[in-house]
């Protein structure tokens, strides 16, 4: 008996995906409701290998989801609390439209809490994987902790963005865990170590928000966004905080003016001291001495590991004099200067920082004060100068840290043309990449690596070079008949050649008239003294020379090898492979286009100094 035939689409690429519309059609929710519950369970779009096929032979291009992922959003009890709230909304308008007004506030007034800590911890099983998905989480609530009140952007989620942003601040300012700062047209750059994994985010400048005048963001799919970031915030900074014995929410010491004084508020006290960024977290410890950090542990490791761990070692020395960069330093912010992102790097790198009282609470020392080392000014000039205090720009600080050392302060006086402000994160291991000269000054970056172009060209250089000098007539048994030929006032025809070694000396004077100029042996045109000056010359003893051999033999060899290896790369990987060389090319066009402009740039600036 023939077995049972399967119907087309029941296997394969047909029965894994589906469409949206079937999805929704599956979970019975709306497209806002499923759009919002696959953003917070972490459910995306796939791209099928062929889409044919996985489309049913459907013709255009469909949104598909996994089959299995649709079966797992089954199970979500989030679905019964959107369900609740569209039910809430539709008593709402019910009542609104009966007159009832009273019972449509007392319904507005009880919304609907949905609770998202079993997704944190089901998306999230370990600390650690919360903090390598901290980047984006990040750099959105910083942004929407500087949006005032918008359309589906709930007033109460941006200043619980900001609480957050800034107890994770402080966190990274307790610890002194900051490594790198750039400042760009986005905004100020940072990156923090936290737990051996770098975390990266952007804190946008303080501009006044403009809101979009047309509908170009949608600020709803933001904000659930925001919503699930907000929830994984907490529980990081939670955890951090009590990992290093500090409260939470923070704490700090509450100044002894205020103290016994009951008309203050101490919670908006409190609030207002951490977002200053100027005070200490107070850690309920009666000793406030530093905690000793942790010694490397030493391994028996082989003789190839040993690079590594010296590695390791220097990296690890460079990280502990970087926390300690700006100690001891007093430094004062003039008005025109960013605040926030200038009092959070020179904190977190053991600096006293301060500014004017009436710009913003948590002022420490007012600007008269003797001891204040550094000032930062952003203005052509100012008219009342300390001679005990360096005056310098705030690019001088974010530099600073990049070099990880105490950059002069000459470069960055009042007035004074800055250097460029070189970006921490390019990757010096990638090839294709521009590296300006003070980059490679300052982070002791090796050049660009020769392309293959240029490498042929060299090459051919190098072979014409050889013949040339092989025709030179700087070579000892080719020159001397040519100075003596010189000498003589005649003129060679032909190419010379080594002459005959069996030729007698002792003939006589050869007559020219008789004897013709033989193109194959034009010795014998020479006089009985040439002869004998040339003889002399090739019985001088010669000092020895290395043999140099052909320096772009192994380069040729080489490359003859690579051609032999990209033959053999399979056909299936022969597009992506393609495409690499490809970027790579494009990579190289870049660094020559933007090498060439660097060197305009520098012959102008030669010309203006010299004029």
């Amino acid at each position: 008996m023939a077995g049972h035939r399967r119907k087309k689409y029941q296997s394969g690429e047909g029965a894994q995906y589906v469409t949206r519309a079937t999805a929704m059609r599956q979970l019975q929710l709306s497209l806002k409701d499923f759009r919002r519950l696959c953003i917070l369970k972490g459910i995306y779009p796939r791209e099928p290998r062929n889409r044919k096929k996985a489309q049913r032979g459907a013709t255009g291009i469909k949104t598909l989801y996994n089959k299995k992922d649709i079966k797992f959003l089954l199970h979500e009890p989030i679905i019964w609390k959107f369900r609740e709230q569209k039910a809430l909304g539709r008593k709402i308008g019910r009542a609104k439209s009966l007159g009832e007004f009273t019972e449509a506030k007392h319904l507005i007034n009880k919304p609907i809490q949905i609770k998202l800590d079993h997704i944190i911890k089901e998306r999230y099983p370990t600390f650690i994987d919360a903090l390598r998905d901290l980047d984006d989480c990040l750099t959105l609530c910083h942004l929407f902790s500087t949006f005032p009140s918008l359309k589906h952007v709930p007033r109460d989620q941006s200043s619980l963005c900001r609480r957050l942003m800034l107890e994770f601040m402080q966190y990274v300012i307790h610890t002194k865990a900051l490594r790198k700062v750039f400042i760009s047209i986005k905004g100020y750059y940072f990156q923090v170590e936290i737990k051996g994994q770098l975390i990266t985010w952007i804190m946008p400048h303080q501009f006044s928000f403009e809101p979009q005048t047309k509908e170009d963001v949608d600020f709803r799919i933001m904000s659930t966004f925001t919503q699930f970031y907000i929830v994984l915030l907490g529980f990081v900074n939670y955890r951090l905080y009590h990992t290093v014995n500090l409260f939470y929410p923070p704490r700090v010491r509450i100044m002894q003016e205020y103290q016994g004084t009951e008309l203050v508020d101490k919670m908006a006290l409190q609030s207002e001291r951490i977002a200053a960024l100027n005070f200490p977290l107070w850690t309920g410890q009666s000793s406030t001495a530093e905690e000793e950090e942790a010694a490397l542990d030493t391994f028996e490791v082989d003789a190839d590991d040993v690079s590594k761990m010296e590695k390791a070692y220097i990296e690890a020395e460079k990280v502990r004099k970087l926390k300690t960069l700006f100690k001891g330093m007093k430094v004062f912010l003039n008005r025109e200067v960013p605040r926030e992102p200038l009092v959070f790097v020179l904190r977190c790198f053991g600096a006293e920082v301060s500014w004017d009282k009436t710009l913003f609470v948590g002022s420490t020392f007012d600007e008269t004060d003797e001891t204040i080392t550094h000032q930062i000014i952003d203005r052509p000039a100012i008219e009342k100068q300390y001679i005990s205090r360096y005056y310098v720009q705030p690019q001088w600080v974010m530099d600073s840290v990049n070099a990880r050392e105490l950059l002069p302060v000459e470069k960055y006086f009042i007035g004074a043309s800055l250097p460029p402000h070189l970006s921490p994160f390019v990757d010096e291991s990638t090839d294709g990449v521009y590296h300006p000269p003070e980059e490679k000054e300052i982070f002791g970056i090796g050049g660009t690596t020769v392309p293959d172009d240029e490498a042929d060209d060299e090459e051919d250089t190098a072979a014409k070079d050889s013949e040339s000098t092989s025709k030179d007539p700087s070579n000892e048994e080719t020159a001397a008949p040519n100075s003596i030929k010189k000498k003589k006032g005649r003129k060679q025809k032909t190419a010379i050649v080594p002459e005959d070694e069996n030729a007698d000396e002792d003939t006589g004077e050869e007559n020219p008239k008789k004897t013709p100029m033989k193109e194959e042996n034009p010795v014998e045109t020479l006089t009985k003294e040439e002869r004998r000056e040339l003889l002399k010359m090739k019985m001088k003893v010669k000092p020895g020379r290395v043999a140099s051999d052909d320096p772009f033999k192994d380069k040729r060899a080489e490359r003859e090898d690579f051609k032999l290896r990209e033959k053999m790369v399979h056909k299936k990987h022969k597009a992506l492979y393609k495409s690499m060389m490809r970027g790579r090319a494009l990579r190289n066009k870049d660094v020559k286009i933007l090498e060439k402009k660097r060197a305009l740039i520098e012959e102008k600036r030669s010309a203006k100094t010299a004029g």
